[in-house]
């Protein structure tokens, strides 16, 4: 170095991660470089810091910019650095902190890399050591990034959990509580509503307790692959990563897809203004492609729907649809009015269960409004505002002490999980005995309105495949929501729900190829009280029988004059597979209203309590 004076401008940096990893802490950096200073002579100027800000290209560090303002005005004539990673990891940084102190006729020295950079070599070494750190930040980056595309397509999704998911053991997964506003907000922009109608419409409604929605909030979930199962890493850097199915979507990649292309046809104001049945359910089997929906209206003011693949050229008519898969929208339509509404705050309190959810969110609530209380003891929020947050907490907190109220009282209800297969089997006895009443009692597939449909068939069906013969679209098969068909088929594993099975009767030596409901397995007393319980109502009769498997072939004994089969079920626990038949029974009432024991009304509005006492129930046996 030169005879000049040297006045030093002594630069100290700490990360979280530097600090934890070599104990490098601006305290400890501060006094060596002062003892270095003292030791060479060197005037110090002044001490300047950055914490917890790394030395990557870009990172906007204000104190390292105050020192480069000092050096320009002649304040400082010399960075004093612990060791060089402290100032740059970058070559490309490097050499131009090297070209701006050639210009300002500066210098570096740092304590532990020995570096001058008054001559070549001390340049050349600076340059070495800055390559060699900018490779081993690399390195780490580069094993980070492995690391984290492996959480992130294991569904550890590093940002926080938006709406309509959380976190379950580090993943994000769908989220009961708030998933379906998140499907809403598809479906009413595929609609044709704009992001300034959602947004007013959730303010209104106060969704999630907020008053708050605004058309960019619409926007950004719109724009977000995670509700289609995907994910982009570094979205606002030059080279973003995509990952595909990484976790549970919450709409179809063909919905999110429609919805971009949806933004063009609401800035030109377009509007839908018919329900389809079907839509985003249908996938032309030829090419893949979701089929769109149309609607012609006649002269006649009645308006036939129907959908086309547009790349195909090829259509099928909605009723079509709808009436091959009627028997099963009605069944879905009975499940909907057991399950959902009968059962309702049963399933809520004994299968979903979001008790603990609901309590944890609340606990998180209070912990909110005690931060917001404390930022306005500290001044750092205006009356107003105060004001206006501690409002939208105390909604959601109100809203929270709702739902845990609907549990309280879920709980303290005498429904049990039993009382489902008995009401299901309450309602077909009814649709047999009284048929007129029953539909007036109960929903029926024809006379709901479109919507009501589409609400069902949304909620339950994930999509129905097409199949092609003779070159003309058929409906193959309908596959369901998993969440439905897991909650469907636990109940039905655990004999509370029925589902209709093909077998052939044998009947006092006549076989009848029929279609019954059927049940799994129920230990005998359940079946019995059961029996017990419908048999307050109705006369009910319980039958043995033996199924055999291979041909499906049902034996029973005789049924009386006008009795119908109401349901069959195994009487053993474990079907044994070496054994070629199944013991089976079988409930069965008379085709007529006659035998029915309370008033009319309350076979469809109540349910039998459990019977304690013997009952001289008639049992007819194999």
């Amino acid at each position: 170095m030169s005879d000049e004076k040297k006045i030093a401008g002594i630069y100290i940096r700490v990360s979280t991660e530097d600090q934890a990893r070599e104990g490098f802490s601006l305290p400890e950096q501060e006094k060596r470089l002062k003892a270095m200073c003292e030791y060479k002579g060197y005037e110090i100027y002044k001490v300047y810091k950055d914490a917890g800000i790394s030395a990557k290209t870009g990172n906007y560090r204000p104190a390292f910019e105050e020192l480069k303002e000092d050096i320009k005005n002649k304040k400082v004539n010399t960075i004093v650095v612990l060791k060089l990673d402290r100032l740059t990891r970058s070559v490309y940084d490097m050499e131009n902190i090297m070209k701006f102190l050639d210009e300002n006729n500066a210098y570096l020295d740092c304590a532990n890399d020995d570096i001058n950079t008054t001559n070549a070599n001390g340049r050349m070494v600076a340059r070495l050591l800055t390559t060699v750190s900018q490779n081993e930040i690399e390195r780490t980056s580069e094993r980070t990034k492995i690391g984290l595309s492996g959480a992130i397509k294991e569904g550890n999704i590093p940002h926080k959990a938006p709406f309509g998911y959380k976190r379950l053991n580090k993943k994000l997964v769908p989220d009961p509580l708030t998933k379906d506003q998140i499907i809403r907000i598809f479906n009413l922009y595929y609609e044709g509503n704009s992001y300034q109608t959602i947004s007013n419409m959730y303010n209104k409604e106060k969704v999630f307790g907020k008053t708050n929605w605004c058309d960019g909030t619409i926007l950004k979930i719109l724009e977000n692959e995670i509700y289609k199962g995907d994910f982009v890493h570094g979205k606002r850097t030059n080279n973003p990563t995509y990952y595909e199915n990484v976790v549970e979507p919450l709409v179809s990649k063909e919905l999110w897809e429609d919805c971009q292309v949806q933004k063009k046809k609401n800035s030109r104001n377009y509007k839908r203004d018919k329900e389809y049945l079907f839509l985003q359910k249908l996938k032309c089997p030829k090419c893949g492609r979701i089929l769109g929906g149309n609607a012609t209206r006649k002269k006649n003011g009645n308006v036939y729907y129907y959908y086309q693949c547009h790349s195909c050229k090829m259509t099928i008519k909605e009723n079509k649809i709808e009436e091959t898969i009627k028997i099963l929208l009605a069944d879905l339509l009975e499940y909907d009015n057991v399950v959902n509404e009968f059962f309702l705050p049963v399933l809520k309190s004994k299968l979903d269960n979001p008790k603990d959810e609901l309590k944890k969110e609340l606990k998180n609530l209070y912990n909110k409004k005690e931060r917001i209380k404390k930022a306005y003891i500290d001044s750092l929020f205006t009356e107003d505002e105060f004001k206006e947050e501690t409002k939208i907490i105390e909604e959601q907190i109100k809203n929270i002490n709702s739902k845990l109220l609907e549990n309280e009282q879920a709980e303290k209800l005498n429904f049990t999980i039993d009382d489902i297969l008995l009401k299901r089997d309450m309602d077909f006895i009814n649709k047999i005995k009284l048929p007129i009443s029953y539909f007036a009692f109960n929903d029926n597939w024809n006379l709901l309105d479109r919507k009501t449909k589409a609400d069902i068939i949304m909620k339950y069906v994930e999509d129905i495949e097409l199949i092609l013969i003779k070159n003309n679209y058929d409906v193959k098969q309908v596959n369901f929501r998993s969440a439905f068909y897991s909650e469907f088929e636990e109940l039905f594993k655990q004999g509370y729900i029925d589902m209709k099975r093909p077998l052939t009767f044998n009947f006092d030596g006549i076989c009848v190829d029929t279609s019954v409901r059927y049940s799994e397995y129920l230990p005998i007393e359940k079946v019995i009280q059961h029996l017990y319980r419908l048999n307050e109502y109705y006369e009910v009769n319980f039958y043995k029988g033996t199924l055999y498997k291979e041909t499906e072939k049902l034996e029973m004994l005789p049924l009386k004059n006008g009795e119908v089969p109401i349901r069959i079920f195994p009487l053993q626990a474990n079907n044994n597979d070496n054994e070629n038949w199944v013991t089976m029974g079988m409930l069965a009432t008379k085709n007529v209203p006659n035998d029915i024991k309370v008033n009319i009304r309350d076979v469809f509005e109540t349910i039998p309590d459990n019977v304690i006492k013997e009952n001289n129930v008639s049992q007819e046996q194999r």
